[in-house]
């Protein structure tokens, strides 16, 4: 006991001399985790490519300083990702922590940001809570509440009154669920079952026919980023489509990386989402182009949004601090506003959550490819779970 009383004590007593450590050098450090194998793997893949697409666009220097970008994959184990944070900050001596695929990861690894006084960009992971677990969290990503409440907002005003949630069993999912159902009832809908999906190896059969069997107007979906298909698949075979229930959910259903591999079932499936491929602005086509360019035609998903913008965060801030760390790098990715290819955006300085646009859309097919075509749009959204 005392012995691992001792080699903690060190660990701290290392973790806080990093935030002295890390303005002596002449490089500025963002170490990126994220699943670059297991599961999950395209979300690696897309914040990956957008990080290295941003800094090709703007440069290896910033703040006076060459900026090193070191990638790490967790495989998407919490633990993992833990110990690769310690790692990074320790022996890396990064001014940044980024990435985050999944909620577990981020929260994992939260503490070590509040004792190392690491600034820690969220690219991906989209639970609520996240940026209350350490006051040095800073989300690009989105949340799923966001997402949740614009399509309770949207349902009942097109003819969807009756519905049964379908969502993954971790903290992504019981948001969505909450706030959809919340927001449904208060709008005077009915939602008849809420059923919970194991996250790792879904089988989602046996939940499809309890959904058949008490015949909603739709059921509302959320899955993680690249579980979509393996869903529209089981509700095409399922034929729920031909008895009349209609499937909306969260973006991450359609998820762009994946949307034309689905096939003519993800037709006219309605979701609410802060990102489209598709987005009709010229700095998103220049994106896309861009993006699709660097990495042999692979189109950008909302996880490649959400690295490409946080990496403009960490640019921001680290020009401002001219390359330095800690408190000051963190209070200068607080309140920024910028356009992004998914519309206009900034970090809210009291909750350090994105808001942002949130757009109902529905998959068309356009010049022989699907897209999450953009109808409607909520301006502004702030994080439904922080206004209370």
């Amino acid at each position: 006991m005392q012995k691992r009383f001792f080699l903690s004590a060190i660990a701290l007593g290392l973790l806080a001399a990093h935030a002295g450590s890390a303005l002596a050098q002449d490089k500025f450090k963002i170490g990126l985790i994220l699943p670059m194998t297991g599961p999950f793997a395209s979300t690696g893949k897309q914040i990956e490519a957008a990080a290295r697409l941003y800094m090709a666009q703007n440069g290896d220097t910033v703040g006076g300083k060459k900026v090193e970008l070191i990638v790490k994959d967790d495989t998407s184990a919490p633990d993992v990702t833990k110990r690769i944070a310690q790692e990074l900050v320790v022996n890396d001596k990064v001014n940044v922590l980024a990435g985050f695929g999944l909620t577990p990861l981020a929260l994992a690894t939260a503490p070590l940001a509040t004792q190392s006084k690491t600034p820690m960009v969220v690219m991906a992971a989209a639970t609520s809570s996240i940026t209350q677990a350490s006051p040095y969290v800073v989300r690009t990503s989105f949340t799923l509440p966001q997402a949740a409440v614009a399509m309770a907002d949207w349902a009942p005003n097109n003819g969807i009154k009756k519905v049964v949630t379908l969502v993954s069993d971790y903290g992504p999912g019981i948001d969505a669920e909450k706030f959809f159902k919340d927001r449904m009832l208060f709008n005077g809908g009915q939602v008849l079952d809420t059923l919970r999906v194991p996250m790792r190896n879904p089988d989602f059969a046996p939940f499809l026919q309890k959904v058949r069997d008490l015949k909603p107007d739709a059921l509302f979906v959320f899955v993680p980023s690249g579980a979509g298909a393996a869903l529209m698949k089981q509700f095409a075979e399922r034929g729920m489509d031909k008895v009349g229930i209609k499937l909306i959910g969260t973006g991450d259903i359609t998820d762009d990386d994946i949307l034309n591999s689905m096939g003519d079932v993800a037709n006219g499936v309605v979701t609410s989402h802060h990102y489209s491929a598709s987005h009709n602005s010229p700095l998103n086509k220049k994106f896309v182009a861009a993006f699709e360019k660097a990495n042999a035609g692979l189109r950008p998903n909302f996880m490649a949004v959400g690295g490409y913008d946080g990496m403009r965060v960490i640019y921001e801030a680290a020009k401002t601090t001219k390359g330095g760390n800690g408190e000051a790098l963190l209070n200068a990715m607080k309140g920024q506003l910028f356009e992004s290819p998914r519309g206009s955006m900034f970090i809210d300085a009291q909750t350090r959550d994105v808001v942002h646009n949130i757009y109902i859309r529905k998959v068309e097919k356009v010049g022989g490819q699907l897209y999450n075509q953009e109808f409607s749009t909520i301006a502004d959204v702030k994080d439904p779970g922080k206004t209370k």
